[in-house]
């Protein structure tokens, strides 16, 4: 444990002001910056004016700031590149940590340690829109981080994210950094919100808080883009979903120009106040102020929190996996966690067709309608005989990382195929998948996937598989299962939450005696798998249940076994959401046959699986197709939506009942309990 994060528990944290807003009201000259190719390179005065820098960093401890932040917001290859010196990078951190750590060592004493923050600032390209390689950026955070550390600062702050896949290409490049020179110190990282609520890409804090929580950083927080007004709820919900330290540093309030010039209204009493408020009613444990905030707005904080401790805030959010833009609970109330399967090449003929011409608009549209029809994840297959899988996931997942608003399921046994999309995922993605066929020594698929599942902060599907083959018992299950679970979290430091457990789903379809029992151990599987090991996830495959049968068929029958396994504790299910029917549009009969043909209730004249392909014979699939309720009333169709399950058209039906005067009251009430 570091001193930093145990100051934290202490009492709260006071960072400094802005640097860049603190520099500029000083009105250096080009000479100041080294000449005019390097004006407005604030991170080059540490080699011009070092003693500049060491009288801001001053200005802020002498007010009582416990920690600094070094002059190194853009000081990696990135944007010292727009200068023409990328070389530089490692040189102008190392001494930019060394100005600032030799300033905290005369402002430490016995008593008290002042402590020196490494600023990372996000740069000028943004990779979720592929403006710059991941490895390239990754690569160049890197070298930053090498200077930073060997400089002597104590923490790094990766800030003023507005790009969440930029975040984590800046986390994985600083750790490799902290491994290679053998140094570890705690990760804060910052996301800035625009006005709009939402980070510059279109995200969302609740996708925010997934991705980087994932990521394993010490701190998270908020810093920029706005004053303490417009922060004030996303911090509110950092503070209620997660128990890691939360840090806010917000402008001076939103800036404005007068007389030419940035302005920044925000007192230094207001300023206090809502930091006292972020403290006393959230429990935010780090404060700090970003552009436009002086010495004396920092010292006004000082003065309103000096001693002061935040309240505890032990809550964690249920586990969850996010897109670049919004977040999705795998934890879903009274019903499960849907993986549209139709972006699988091979399950999608259409899809694997248009993967192989390389027609990636149609890819797109197939990953694009399994929003409508109701998926909250989408699985990406691209493994394919032939095919070449680094380059069509590259294609793929680079296209889906800001055209589809679900999380991404990378499906592959490959694990460079696997590296290759998670380079292009901001939000938080599932890898499917891990087992023991080949053991978990080095180099297995179990070690390779665990890995980058840590290193991306990705969640994990885990089929129940070891060195004996595919579980078919439920006993068997579980005690693969249970060794996968004791390597992922023992030796790789994985939680049950980062764990999806699939315990197989066999088809019962086939008539082979042997495969009679497979739904029975199935259901128990995933009832024991729950049981045994608390806080992890199940998912199934769920087509696999009906393989062979007629469409009609197997929609009924995948429906009635989906609802089984869920009434057994699953989680989650690879489907087509849109071929799932509720049980209410099932006939008594039909329920009852695939009943008998999930648990097996032959007897004397009767066989559940004859009996299922005679019902359906000459059915076509068309009758599982949900039915058109838009010529209903619009408060019947409510009930209806909730009965079905149809959460797609949901929204517009609330809107639109709205519209015509029902309160929300009356619709929950009458309409929507109804349905339920």
């Amino acid at each position: 444990m570091s001193d930093y994060l145990d100051l934290i528990k202490e009492r709260v944290v006071i960072f400094d002001g802005a640097t860049g807003t603190n520099l500029q009201l000083l009105q250096l000259e080009a000479d100041d910056f080294g000449g005019a190719q390097f004006e407005g390179l604030n991170e080059h005065l540490v080699f011009t004016r070092p003693q500049v820098v060491a009288d801001l960093h001053a200005s802020f401890y002498e007010v009582g700031s416990d920690v600094v932040e070094t002059n190194s917001f853009g000081s990696f290859p990135i944007v010292l590149s727009e200068y023409g010196i990328p070389e530089a990078t490692f040189e102008i951190n190392l001494e930019a940590a060394r100005i600032a750590r030799r300033v905290a060592s005369e402002f430490s004493s016995s008593t008290r340690k002042r402590f020196v923050a490494g600023s990372m600032g996000p740069g000028t390209k943004l990779p979720s829109l592929g403006q710059i390689g991941f490895d390239e950026l990754a690569a160049g955070y890197k070298e930053q981080v090498k200077g930073l550390l060997t400089g002597g600062v104590d923490l790094l702050l990766v800030e003023t994210v507005y790009d969440l896949l930029g975040a984590k290409a800046a986390i994985i490049g600083a750790r490799e950094a902290m491994s290679e020179l053998g140094l570890w110190v705690p990760i804060q990282a910052q996301v800035t919100v625009e006005l709009t609520g939402r980070m510059l890409p279109g995200t969302e804090i609740a996708a925010a808080l997934i991705s980087l929580r994932a990521m394993d950083v010490d701190v998270i927080g908020m810093n920029c883009a706005t004053g303490p007004n417009e922060m004030g709820e996303h911090l509110r919900y950092l503070t209620q979903n997660t128990s890691v330290p939360v840090s806010a540093q917000p402008n001076a309030g939103l800036p404005s120009v007068v007389d030419g010039k940035m302005h920044y209204d925000l007192t230094p009493e207001q300023l206090a106040r809502a930091q006292r408020r972020f403290v006393g009613e959230m429990g935010v444990g780090v404060v700090g102020g970003c552009c436009g905030t002086t010495p004396e707005h920092i010292s006004a904080v000082v003065e309103a929190l000096s001693g002061q401790q935040a309240q505890a805030h032990a809550f964690d959010a249920p586990p969850g996996v996010s897109s670049l833009y919004s977040a999705a609970s795998i934890t879903q109330d009274l019903s499960y966690f849907s993986v549209g399967e139709r972006t699988n090449a091979n399950g999608s003929k259409r899809f694997r067709e248009a993967m192989l011409s390389q027609d990636w608009d149609i890819c797109l549209e197939i990953a694009r309608d399994q929003v409508g029809e109701g998926a909250d994840a989408i699985d990406l297959c691209v493994d394919y005989t032939g095919a070449d899988g680094v380059a069509d996931m590259e294609a793929l997942a680079s296209r889906l990382a800001t055209a589809s608003t679900l999380p991404i399921v990378l499906d592959s046994t490959e694990p460079h195929v696997v590296e290759t999309g998670l380079k292009h995922l901001g939000g938080r993605p599932i890898l499917n998948s891990v087992n023991l066929e080949d053991g978990d020594g080095p180099g297995t698929r179990l070690d390779s996937f665990l890995r980058l599942a840590k290193k991306y902060g990705a969640a994990v599907v885990a089929t129940c598989i070891d060195q004996e083959g595919q579980a078919r018992t439920a006993e068997w299950k579980l005690r693969a299962a249970q060794a996968i679970y004791e390597v992922a979290t023992t030796r790789y430091g994985m939680k049950p939450g980062d764990l999806l457990f699939d315990p197989l789903v066999l088809p019962i379809s086939t008539g082979m005696e042997e495969s009679r029992r497979d739904g029975i151990e199935t259901i128990e599987g995933i009832r024991r798998i729950k049981q045994e090991l608390p806080g992890v996830f199940t998912l199934v495959g769920l087509s696999n249940i009906s393989f062979g049968l007629s469409p009609a068929a197997r929609a009924v029958l995948n429906s009635v076994f989906l609802a089984e396994c869920t009434a057994a504790g699953l989680d989650a299910a690879i489907v087509h959401p849109s071929k799932i029917l509720p049980l209410s549009k099932i006939g008594e009969e039909e329920k009852q046959v695939c009943l008998d043909l999930i648990y097996d209730r032959r007897r004397e004249g009767y066989d559940p699986l004859s009996q299922l392909i005679r019902l359906f014979e000459g059915v076509s699939a068309a009758g599982s197709v949900k039915e058109d309720l838009s010529l209903l009333p619009v408060t019947e169709r409510l009930a209806r939506r909730i009965i079905d399950g149809d959460r797609a058209n949901i929204t517009a039906d609330l809107d639109e009942a709205l519209s015509a005067g029902y309160s929300a009251l009356e619709l929950i009430n009458e309409h929507l309990l109804a349905g339920m």
